[in-house]
């Protein structure tokens, strides 16, 4: 990709992120988590009741939430292991970054050491995999009614 498509392409996604109110960032290195997302979430991205951006990596995230200094991001969604800089890693630059947003982490482990390293970094919970979708619907939810 050249650089003026990457800047049409930014500016395609905050065309579409201005006529929604808010959006969920989720971050996972596995290729299939976001057709898993888009599947879960199809009726509510598609009411327009928020739209889901998806980041391959926490560094990728980190620049997408750097980016988005708005108040239209209500929640982020974090794998903890990912190659490179795990969530566990990028959970406390994100929120400095954007101490506004929450951040639940993702964990195939929900071990207490696991649990416990995550909330003190920052995090507001741990959902562990497979991922109870009711209980993120909930969630989300729950953010969306704080957003409006």
């Amino acid at each position: 990709m050249t650089v003026g498509s990457d800047s049409a392409k930014l500016d395609q996604t905050l065309a579409w992120r201005q006529k929604l109110s808010v959006y969920i960032l989720v971050v996972d290195d596995e290729p299939d988590v976001e057709a898993l997302f888009r599947q879960q979430f199809r009726r509510d991205i598609k009411a327009g009741r928020f739209l889901m951006e998806f980041a391959p990596s926490a560094p990728a995230a980190l620049a997408r939430a750097a980016n988005a200094a708005d108040p239209s991001l209500i929640l982020i969604l974090s794998d903890i292991n990912m190659p490179g800089m795990s969530g566990l890693e990028m959970l406390p630059k994100v929120r400095v970054q954007r101490p506004d947003v929450p951040v639940i982490m993702i964990t195939a482990y929900g071990d207490a050491e696991t649990r416990r390293k995550a909330i003190e970094r920052g995090a507001v919970g741990l959902l562990t995999k497979p991922i109870d979708f009711a209980l993120l619907r909930h969630e989300i939810d729950t953010r969306l009614g704080q957003a409006a």
